[in-house]
């Protein structure tokens, strides 16, 4: 496969759009498009860039190798790597949780989302990291049932779908 066949499924399988992904490399949509359809490829700092967020060997992204998940006796792992964009976080994790709900003003959200990092061997237990806010139970409980899906179908990676973007105003957190 060539390098633009290899970035659009691997792209697809990291459930992202054109557009997101150009987001996250700094370029325009239209440039991912190109590089898709092999008229272009990237500078060599967005291919190192890709080859992080993606989680995928440069030789992988270029050269055409089986990428992982491409082979139909490939198992479904447990950890996923889980996309964050409302809160910028990125994170590989076997599992996640959901708060109990917040009282809150009406703009508020009412649930968050956090992954574990699945270290229950250290001291401390399993620290958890904080994933995003969610308006309502069903968002929060239709969240944790994709990545549950993510993980039995063997995908690498998953970008959160259902969250809401919030800001800090003073002592509360509400949608922005």
């Amino acid at each position: 496969m060539s390098f633009g066949e290899n970035l659009q499924t691997i792209r697809k399988k990291n459930r992202l759009s054109q557009e997101r992904l150009a987001e996250m490399l700094g370029v325009s949509r239209q440039a991912v498009s190109k590089w898709e359809l092999g008229e272009g490829y990237p500078e060599v700092d967005k291919l190192l860039i890709l080859s992080k967020k993606l989680n995928i060997s440069l030789d992988s992204l270029l050269g055409g190798e089986n990428t992982p998940g491409d082979s139909e006796n490939s198992k479904s792992s447990d950890v996923i790597r889980i996309i964050s964009p409302n809160e910028g976080v990125i994170i590989s994790t076997s599992k996640v949780t959901r708060s109990q709900q917040f009282r809150g003003g009406k703009n508020s959200p009412k649930y968050a989302l956090f992954a574990a990092d699945g270290n229950d061997m250290s001291f401390w237990g399993a620290q958890n990291t904080f994933l995003a806010w969610y308006r309502n139970l069903e968002d929060v409980t239709r969240e944790i049932a994709e990545i549950q899906n993510a993980l039995e179908t063997g995908v690498s990676s998953y970008t959160l779908q259902f969250s809401v973007k919030c800001k800090q105003n003073l002592l509360r957190t509400i949608e922005d």
